[in-house]
């Protein structure tokens, strides 16, 4: 479990994420100050898409007629 925290305002809004700095230098391996924030974005697309590749690979793999009922649901 990532240890993440979220700073709120004094309504209790989320108004920032604090993530450990070893995520964050595997998000975004360039120095911040070099980075756009489109690359930022497409660092985070990437980790949570690999983090879901990696997820899927430890779950059971479903039949033809087990997929086939799923997508009718």
């Amino acid at each position: 479990m990532l240890n993440i925290e979220y700073l709120t305002n004094k309504d209790g809004d989320a108004i920032a994420v604090v993530i450990p700095i070893d995520l964050w230098r595997q998000l975004l391996p360039i120095p911040p100050e070099e980075a756009s924030d489109e690359e930022l974005q497409e660092a985070v697309e990437d980790y949570c898409l690999n983090k879901a590749m990696d997820e899927a690979v430890n779950t059971p793999k479903l039949t033809r007629s087990e997929a086939l009922a799923y997508l009718e649901e």
